[in-house]
């Protein structure tokens, strides 16, 4: 289920008869609960929309799921060798690496 940027996934207990989705790839805890998709659905965006709002509120930078930034480490020598890779092909090392994570990752 996906609402604005946020993702969340959908669990279910038979005892209780109720759905409980939880948002994902975010520091902050935000749950919803429902008794029928359409509620779920719902409730959902309803806390999603109420936390930016509390954020908002309180000053806090709300947390967002995958910025598009990550820190990848490796020795200097594999390093030198991507580089040269993505400079022979025209590209930026930043651009040549996510080109080939995205065709690896599809």
């Amino acid at each position: 289920m996906k609402y604005k940027e946020y993702t969340a996934i959908i669990d279910y207990d038979e005892d209780l008869k109720t759905f409980h989705g939880r948002v994902i790839a975010v520091k902050d805890v935000i749950n919803f609960y429902g008794s029928t998709p359409t509620e779920l659905e719902k409730e959902f965006k309803k806390s999603v929309d109420n936390y930016l709002e509390f954020c908002k509120k309180h000053g806090k930078k709300p947390d967002k799921p995958f910025s598009g930034e990550f820190i990848v480490r490796t020795s200097s020598k594999v390093h030198r060798a991507i580089a040269e890779k993505a400079s022979q092909n025209g590209l930026s090392l930043n651009k040549w690496v996510e080109q080939v994570l995205y065709e690896n990752a599809a």
